[in-house]
Order: C-alpha cells, then sequence, then structure tokens
C-alpha cells in the first residue's frame, strides 16, 4: 500500500491540470479567446473553470443561442494545440516512479485527448486507471469519476487518498468519502487531510 505522511492509503487518485502538472497559462489562455469572442467576463469564468469539466463551464457561461457541445468542441481543439508552459509538479515524477499500476489513478475534468497531450508533454505515463470526461455523467464537485477509479482499482474510496488542487476538485474527493490532499493555493489548507506546494 502507498503511504503518505507515513499513513497507507489503498490507492492514490489523483487529478491532473494543478495536480500532476501545471497548464494552467495554456488553460487561461484558451479560455480568455473564448470569452472575448463571445463577449464574457473572463475574469468570473477563470475564477471558477479550474478543475470543471469545460462543457460545464460552457454550460455555465453559455448564451441562450449557443451550441454547448459545439463550444466545448472548439475549446478542446485549440487546448491540444496549446501546450505551452505546460510543466510537471515538482517531485511527481519521483511519486509516480514508486507506485505500482494498481496504486493509483488519474481523475480529471479533461477529455481523454487532451488530457494525453497534456501528461506526454511532461512525461509522465498514462494510468492503468484513467478517468476523464468521457468516462462520467456528472463532473466534479459530484464524486462520481473518484468512486469510479476507486472502484476500477478494485479498493474503496474511503480507503484513498485523492490530490486535488481546486474547490470542485476537493469537493468530490471529501464527497467520495476520501482523505484528500490539496496541491497549491486554490483551495484553503484546513479544508484537506493534507496541505502541500509539491512532492519534493
Amino acid at each position: 500500500m502507498p503511504s503518505f505522511h507515513n499513513v497507507p492509503y489503498a490507492a492514490f487518485l489523483f487529478d491532473m491540470d494543478g495536480t500532476l502538472l501545471d497548464s494552467s497559462a495554456a488553460v487561461e489562455r484558451v479560455w480568455r479567446r473564448w470569452c472575448d469572442r463571445h463577449g464574457i467576463d473572463a475574469e468570473a469564468l477563470i475564477a471558477m473553470c479550474h478543475g470543471v469539466r469545460g462543457e460545464d463551464t460552457v454550460r455555465r457561461f453559455a448564451t441562450p443561442s449557443m451550441n454547448v457541445d459545439a463550444e466545448a468542441a472548439w475549446l478542446n481543439a485549440a487546448e491540444l494545440e496549446d501546450v505551452d508552459g505546460v510543466v510537471a509538479i515538482d517531485g511527481i515524477h519521483d511519486l509516480i516512479e514508486g507506485l505500482a499500476p494498481h496504486e493509483w489513478a488519474i481523475v480529471t475534468s479533461a477529455p481523454r485527448n487532451l488530457a494525453e497531450v497534456r501528461l506526454r508533454a511532461i512525461g509522465l505515463p498514462i494510468p492503468k486507471v484513467f478517468i476523464t470526461a468521457e468516462d462520467v455523467t456528472r463532473g466534479k464537485p459530484d464524486p462520481q469519476g473518484f468512486c469510479l477509479a476507486a472502484e476500477r482499482l478494485g479498493v474503496a474510496a474511503a480507503d484513498c487518498l485523492v490530490f486535488e488542487d481546486s474547490p470542485a476538485g476537493v469537493a468530490a474527493g471529501k464527497a467520495a468519502g476520501a482523505a484528500v490532499a490539496i496541491v497549491g493555493p486554490r483551495v484553503a489548507a484546513e479544508e484537506g487531510t493534507y496541505a502541500i506546494t509539491d512532492y519534493r
């Protein structure tokens, strides 16, 4: 069993953006372009888009005539072409290399093709259990993704440690009954079991 701060867990469940890697520069560039196209308040959108499926963000800010699926597809295509500045969170390669395939999973709000592009950009492997936007009917803050990852690993979500960086992701991890390690500054430290800046 993997352990964190000398506490054993059945498995580690990682969010991707902001947790394994930092893609915030690319994410914000693309979303600002989209907001400019539609006259949407970019600051309001960026304040809540991290950790949330793109289609859910589009739906929240959509105008009445907007085709949500088409706009989500445009955003995904734009993000696929922009990996400039996507970097690994310090220490994550060593941590992942020390885990067996059945000891970890990724649960991301990104579509699978985008998640694979970003993981390749920083040289991380595709895990055995890889939950992406297409695998769930309800995105974060719903716990469905984390529960599904735990099920596919053959463990209970309540016995796992979730690594998250966003309010929606932390809420999803807690709703799944898991312990939560908060990575970075987007969520107050007291909201999680642990609070870290990197994995060194």
